[in-house]
């Protein structure tokens, strides 16, 4: 699925047939099986996102592809293996590819596929958001937004797997009861919506679980300033997106008489970071392994798109309240 300029992704994306490039001695050619459409997504095609590829571009930045073939000084792969990109800009949206080996690593074959499709992304925001601003030990809690995300998904269990309770943040909706009993099976502890937070039966929250000493952030604007307001001082907040597309306020207060601290993350920057630190990565990508094979960490909402389907799957993706991710089965 190429794009030649940016714009709404329904009118500028195409299906097109390209010839697969001869593969060099370091590349390894790939058969994508299936690619998630994802938020960044649809702001690279619009031209908004920070990062932006090279034109005519491929779409897409998550999946999971099988080895069909790699060069003779390809060491770390073989035909056969499963492979997700190393990076963000692999361009996924497609059904073959030729990619050299530093950009794609392998994930084993026996966790289920959508797992490993949206694996690279989203569980890994998750992680890094929980392990690195606060050092939480079982029993401590996580408030968030946008709960219902894939991010938000994926912090509800693997903090669940931790002993880490969440309250976890939604805006209101038609079918609200049906969202809180899925991110309650899903191990959430708590699920409010955007207006209960300044309501006192937030109160009745905190007699079971302690005060949050980590927020997350995906939102911005209101939600945000609501949810500072129930954080531990000396608390963190760690911002990772902004749906509403509004600044965060911060009520002057909240540094001084609380000295809360506010961050950002993105997870293309942490592996920048960590490009030589493959030990890092590694053992994240071992560890949501581990939480995906013992049933406790499970591939978000999906709804499964034939790739022909593209123009419908980019506009379902692009829908408000959307709570079922777009995959592309390629």
């Amino acid at each position: 699925l190429l794009y030649e300029r940016h714009g709404e992704p329904a009118a500028v994306v195409q299906l097109k047939d390209l010839e697969v490039p001869k593969l060099g001695d370091c590349d390894v050619h790939v058969k994508m099986l299936a690619a998630p459409i994802n938020p960044a997504d649809i702001n690279m095609i619009q031209g908004t996102y920070p990062l932006l590829s090279p034109l005519p571009a491929v779409g897409g930045n998550e999946g999971v592809g099988e080895v069909l073939e790699v060069g003779r000084r390809v060491a770390a792969l073989n035909p056969g293996d499963w492979v997700i990109p190393a990076d963000a800009g692999l361009g996924t949206w497609r059904t073959q590819g030729v990619f050299p080996e530093e950009m794609l690593l392998k994930v084993p074959r026996d966790i289920p596929v959508l797992c490993a499709a949206t694996l690279s992304v989203n569980p890994c925001t998750a992680f890094r958001v929980l392990a690195d601003f606060e050092s939480l030990a079982p029993g401590d809690s996580v408030i968030q937004n946008a709960a219902n995300s894939g991010v938000g998904q994926a912090v509800i269990q693997i903090a669940r797997a931790s002993g880490i309770k969440t309250i976890n943040v939604v805006r209101d909706r038609p079918d609200l009861p049906k969202l809180v009993e899925r991110l309650m099976a899903l191990g959430a502890d708590h699920v409010v919506t955007e207006e209960m937070l300044r309501k006192p039966e937030m109160k009745d929250i905190f007699k079971s679980t302690p005060r949050p000493r980590l927020a997350l952030n995906c939102v911005g604007g209101k939600s945000t300033t609501e949810m500072l307001r129930h954080l531990q001082p000396k608390g963190t907040m760690v911002t990772y997106g902004g749906m509403a597309k509004q600044p965060v306020m911060v009520p002057v207060s909240a540094f001084i008489f609380r000295d809360v601290r506010l961050r950002g993350f993105w997870m293309t920057q942490w592996r920048k970071d960590h490009a030589q630190d493959q030990e890092s990565v590694a053992a994240m990508m071992d560890a949501l392994c581990q939480l995906i094979r013992r049933g406790q960490l499970t591939a978000p909402a999906c709804t499964e798109v034939p790739l022909q389907d593209y123009r419908a799957a980019l506009e379902a993706s692009m829908k408000p309240f959307v709570s079922s991710k777009q995959i592309l089965l390629l």
